[in-house]
């Protein structure tokens, strides 16, 4: 019997959710407290429309999964609320935008003996993967130093509505940058050490930075960078991690993570991998790269299979807890 779902915020990443819901069981329902966006979402899938998150959860029995497709600083109580009535909880990045929230969402999980995850598509980019390989199976020895660089773009006209606020939004690394985050700890462990210098240049219409650097030291010993902006011209530039190891020095790069830019590995010659999905297209802006098709893929293995790796709520409540770091004032650059 096929699993069945319900979509919780109707924007446009609810879209991308709604296209491999159908691909592995059924949606059921809908909701968003604009009638307009859910009952658009429910009727090319037959689905029910709602306008809370309470009466959904009231009506709506048997649900397998509810996927949280809502505003960052909602992530928590309405992923909780799901939790508490007995489903389980696929959460949009990130987890949420405080540490406390994603603690007692943690909790709430347990209680309920359900299962929470979140949503962290680009650890399935091709050369990402690649790159987790070699550090996994130690054929790049110890790992010196790190570059991230993330250069994309987002207009003033992007910042409508929740976007930009600190309490919806919660800051560039949060809404923009997080996937980084995650390959930052997923590839390389965690952090000792941060140090954080951070502007707005350009975007008198949020309440946060625009830009920022990051220098971190880990556990293991390597240290590195993290660049960021939205304020490359035009369009996104780059979005990138090079590694500099013992044997060998590898670049995934491209705008989105989707290119093995450089591989020189001791005994390796550089893979023909396979091509990645295109990146997710908003119109004026694009983001980072579509792969729900695989985050559905292993949504299905991991509920089948407790012991099936994928992104949990600890991971993701420790890149959670790394942005923390990035924007604590005891981090800021003197």
């Amino acid at each position: 019997m096929k699993p069945s779902f319900a979509i919780i915020g109707c924007g446009r990443i609810a879209r991308r959710h709604a296209e491999q819901v159908i691909k592995h069981g059924i949606l059921v329902a809908v909701c968003d407290i604009v009638a307009e966006k859910a009952n658009e979402m429910a009727t090319p899938y037959n689905a029910k429309a709602y306008f809370s998150i309470e009466d959904l959860l009231k009506n709506e029995k048997g649900i397998n999964v509810v996927s949280i497709c809502t505003p960052n600083g909602l992530h928590a109580m309405h992923s909780i609320k799901a939790l508490q009535a007995g489903i389980n909880v696929l959460c949009e990045k990130p987890l949420c935008i405080n540490t406390k929230d994603g603690e007692q969402m943690i909790e709430a999980a347990t209680k309920a003996g359900k299962e929470l995850f979140v949503v962290k598509q680009n650890r399935y980019n091709p050369p990402v993967a690649f790159l987790k390989e070699l550090i996994i199976s130690g054929k790049l020895g110890k790992i010196y130093s790190f570059q991230i660089n993330c250069f994309w773009n987002r207009p003033t006209a992007y910042y409508t509505g929740w976007k930009g606020t600190k309490d919806l939004d919660g800051g560039t690394l949060f809404t923009q940058f997080s996937h980084f985050i995650d390959l930052l700890y997923w590839l390389l462990g965690d952090v000792t050490q941060v140090k954080t210098l951070t502007k707005n240049f350009a975007h008198s219409n949020i309440a946060f930075e625009d830009t920022g650097t990051v220098l971190f030291e880990m556990q293991s010993g390597a240290i590195g960078s993290l660049n960021y902006t939205v304020n490359s011209f035009n369009k996104n530039m780059e979005g990138s991690i090079t590694v500099f190891a013992e044997h060998g020095t590898i670049k995934v790069g491209g705008q989105y993570l989707n290119e093995l830019e450089y591989c020189n590995v001791a005994g390796i010659d550089k893979p023909q991998l396979p091509q990645g999905n295109p990146a997710n297209g908003y119109g004026f802006y694009q983001g980072s790269m579509s792969n729900h098709d695989k985050v559905y893929e292993n949504l299905i293995k991991a509920l089948q299979d407790p012991q099936h790796e994928f992104a949990s709520a600890e991971e993701g409540l420790k890149t959670v807890e790394i942005i923390e770091r990035i924007y604590a004032p005891s981090a800021s650059a003197s």
